[in-house]
């Protein structure tokens, strides 16, 4: 049976204390082996015929011979530099979360984290400090935020950092391997590892009326409150999520990971990423209708049509229901809500509805836009 999780403990944890060291839990990935070298500045990688490398690249090799298996460390060499750690001061206390930067120049870098990472800093005064892999603590400022897709990207005035290398999520598959990396309880430097144990899940997280809805990979790679905002990655190396929420029997202080973590994918966050970094804020899709929350039978009930957008243009009626978008079934307003945003402003979507009077019928519709709260 089918469940829709419809409210998820956020991967966050106030007021945790930094520590250092690297926790790297055990796994091994199976591929054939390949001698490269990363850029130690851009960590792009570089194919390496003998496994030697010039002074401003370091060694890896990923995969293993004859089928045999090898160790995550060669990733997490490669991944670890462009992982940081968000500390958020407040003045009744902090917040502390994770982070990937994301692009560097001469002179400042681009961060990556969740928007709930640094929500504190915005109401009352607080501060953002990012404290980046060799230890170094740095002012971070906010370039923009969006709260209904649980993203913030920062920028931190020193240059010529290592950049994530960013991955396809769209390519990857159940059972594919990942490894979690970010500052779980403030413990910075934390690297875990799993599969990828379904995509596509639909999660709310946040309160009511600031909810974020996220078309999540899911994952069983340990993710604990402090992983938010840090790169979920394959077995490449190469970023394809960004933690954000985990389920757990606990709240607060006592939740914790109980193998069902939760990433925003990549290719959905990019378009976000991208709006922020041109113009400091971000734009969301807009179908043109209000759901009725109540309903409680399969799909998602329209409880009105807002004028002027593009299920109206389309003739879809209030009171039908929504039972698919494109390919994908939809089990409730949730699933339909996350659908919806994973799609960019201006894609046309085939949205297949039970009429009030009966019947089935498909509808084409154009998603408008509108500015995403932050």
């Amino acid at each position: 049976m089918r469940t829709t999780i419809s409210k998820v403990a956020i991967g966050f944890v106030l007021g945790a204390t930094a520590a250092g060291g690297v926790a790297t839990a055990a796994g091994t990935f199976s591929s054939p082996v390949v001698h490269a070298c990363v850029d130690n500045r851009t960590q792009a990688l570089y194919a390496s015929a003998d496994g030697t490398c010039s002074k401003s690249r370091t060694a890896v090799d990923l995969g293993s011979p004859s089928g045999s298996s090898t160790s995550i460390k060669s990733i997490v060499q490669k991944v670890s530099p462009s992982v940081v750690s968000v500390n958020v001061t407040t003045p009744s206390g902090g917040d502390t979360g994770s982070g990937s930067i994301i692009k560097s120049d001469s002179s400042s870098s681009l961060v990556l984290t969740n928007n709930h990472v640094i929500d504190a800093a915005t109401n009352g005064g607080g501060t953002i400090a990012v404290e980046l892999d060799n230890g170094d603590s740095v002012p971070a400022t906010i370039v923009g935020r969006d709260a209904i897709y649980d993203l913030a990207v920062l920028k931190i005035t020193r240059g010529n950092q290592p950049v994530i290398a960013t991955g396809d999520s769209s390519a990857i598959s159940i059972g594919d391997p990942v490894i979690a990396f970010g500052s779980p309880l403030g413990l910075a430097r934390t690297v875990t590892s799993g599969i990828v144990s379904s995509l596509n899940r639909p999660v709310i997280t946040g309160n009511s009326g600031s909810e974020s809805f996220i078309d999540a990979i899911q994952t069983d790679a340990a993710i604990n409150p402090g992983n938010s905002g840090g790169p979920l990655t394959d077995s490449y190396g190469r970023m394809v999520g960004i933690n954000s929420a985990i389920a757990s029997l606990g709240t607060g202080s006592t939740s914790g990971s109980i193998g069902l973590g939760f990433a925003i994918p990549y290719n959905e966050a990019q378009r976000i990423i991208n709006e922020i970094i041109a113009t400091g804020s971000s734009t969301r899709p807009v179908l043109g209708v209000s759901f009725d929350s109540t309903y409680t039978g399969k799909g998602a009930r329209v409880s009105t049509i807002t004028a002027g957008y593009g299920a109206e243009k389309a003739g879809l009626p209030a009171g039908a229901i929504i039972t698919q978008i494109d390919t994908g079934k939809i089990a409730d307003y949730v699933e339909a809500i996350v659908r919806i945003r994973a799609y960019a402003p201006g894609s046309t979507v085939s949205v297949t509805a039970t009429l009030p009077s009966g019947g089935s019928k498909v509808f084409s519709i154009v998603l408008g836009s509108a500015p995403s709260n932050g």
